[in-house]
């Protein structure tokens, strides 16, 4: 996950996006609102279909926030999961002396190389594309063209993504990419929302809901998904020279769900989402 000072400026109407986009910076919706709902019992469990699987994530971490758990319980039946990070995500931390943008960089790979580990995922399956943090959208073709490959060369069934509804412009770019990737590969995609479960409340009208599909977790799924995320030091301790925590525990409480959430019919998403 990257800092939350940037939203997306992208599809949707101007006023719901500002005020999402408002709600971003200002104190999150607390996790306990979100247990409280009675909306996850109207959504379906999906299965995921057999073959290879490709996950992406904007940064180093939104793999495991999203899919974490998913991911571990297919490496673990045997499964082939490639990971493809789009960016090593050096713009958590603006101005950071500790950690300048390249200290950071290799600080997230070697993290995200950690909880990959812990996930089980094949370290020759992890591809890195190198984008710039916050610059997505400037190389969007170029993300494209670079899933689309792994797509095919993998015999992938199914892409998953951020959510291109997040209104973080990385996610968004990334998530519109895989879209594209999968339409012409002719394979499925599901996405998955990060910072939605910040900005949104429950029965919130600028998000999809009979899109929402559950994937549950076995409970050693969890709990790998817990530890992977644990490898992310830089997002979830304060640095001597930046004191705001990037994933704080009400944050992270989010993710730590015996669920995780994807988006699957993406032509609605996109439809609704204008």
């Amino acid at each position: 996950m990257a800092e939350p000072g940037r939203p997306s400026g992208g599809s949707g109407t101007g006023n719901d996006r500002r005020a999402a986009a408002e709600a971003i910076q200002a104190p999150g919706t607390e996790e306990s609102l979100w247990a409280a709902w009675a909306g996850w019992d109207r959504w379906d469990e999906v299965a995921v279909p057999d073959g290879p699987v490709v996950v992406l994530a904007a940064h180093p971490d939104d793999e495991v926030l999203g899919f974490g758990g998913t991911s571990t319980g297919l490496t673990s039946a045997g499964r082939q999961v490639h990971v493809v990070t789009v960016t090593d995500g050096e713009g958590s931390h603006p101005g950071s002396r500790l950690m300048p943008p390249p200290v950071l960089a290799q600080a997230r790979r070697a993290e995200l190389a950690e909880a990959l580990d812990v996930l089980g995922v094949d370290r020759q399956l992890r591809h890195r594309l190198g984008v710039a943090d916050m610059r997505v959208a400037e190389e969007e073709a170029h993300v494209c063209s670079q899933v689309e490959k792994v797509l095919r060369n993998s015999g992938a069934t199914l892409c998953v993504a951020p959510w291109s509804g997040d209104l973080h412009s990385d996610h968004e770019a990334v998530g519109r990419a895989a879209r594209a990737a999968a339409s012409a590969v002719g394979i499925a995609l599901w996405q998955y929302p990060v910072w939605m479960w910040h900005w949104a409340v429950p029965d919130d009208p600028r998000v999809p809901w009979r899109s929402f599909h559950r994937l549950p977790l076995a409970p050693e799924e969890l709990t790998r998904k817990k530890a992977a995320l644990r490898c992310f030091r830089t997002q979830i301790a304060p640095l001597d020279d930046h004191t705001a925590v990037i994933l704080p525990p009400e944050e992270l409480a989010h993710h730590q769900r015996p669920f995780e959430t994807v988006l699957v019919d993406t032509v609605l998403v996109e439809t609704e989402s204008r």
